[in-house]
């Protein structure tokens, strides 16, 4: 079992295409950006709830509503992203086995289980460098390499993608609006 649930990869991916609002890209909906990705739109939006109350998200309601970055995508670190989405949970949890071993007996000799756990100490040497290292990249940094990698095409034909779900929804609510 993954210590990052998968639901970091659904969350980051949907931010990514929220970071970059000069491109003309409207608030996107959650069920837009899930279809965007095939990724089951309830599914995301339990994610983007989580997101909501961390304060990584702002969603607005109306015709024109959807979901954006609370923030500049500069300021929200992957970090940011792994806690809110599966929490702040430690890399690794110690079970303190090293004073079962068998020798022992009923008796427990001090120097076994004096200090912190040797194994134990490792983890949270890992532990502290995984976050400075998820800490040090923010969405806007993820959004470089995207766009680097990615050809130029690209970023406008999801931009005209959105758009065109936006304006189908608007269309759709003023149709169902006239029929009342």
């Amino acid at each position: 079992m993954s210590h990052i649930s998968s639901g970091v990869e659904y969350g980051l991916h949907c931010l990514l295409y929220l970071t970059e609002p000069s491109d003309g890209a409207p608030e996107a909906s959650v069920r837009d950006l899930a279809e965007l990705q095939g990724v089951p739109a309830d599914y995301v939006a339990k994610l983007f709830t989580k997101l909501h109350k961390a304060g990584l998200v702002i969603a607005t309601e109306g015709a024109k509503g959807g979901v954006a970055l609370a923030r500049p995508a500069s300021e929200i670190s992957v970090l940011d992203v792994v806690i809110a989405i599966d929490g702040d949970k430690p890399l690794f949890e110690c079970k303190e086995i090293r004073g079962r071993c068998a020798v022992f007996g009923e008796s427990v000799p001090g120097w076994a289980t004096s200090g912190v756990c040797s194994i134990h100490a490792v983890m949270q040497q890992a532990d502290k460098r995984m976050r400075e290292s998820l800490a040090a990249q923010s969405l806007a940094d993820l959004s470089s390499r995207v766009t680097a990698k990615a050809p130029r095409t690209h970023g406008p034909q999801v931009v005209k993608w959105l758009k065109g779900r936006s304006a189908n929804r608007r269309r759709d609510r003023g149709a169902s609006a006239d029929a009342e």
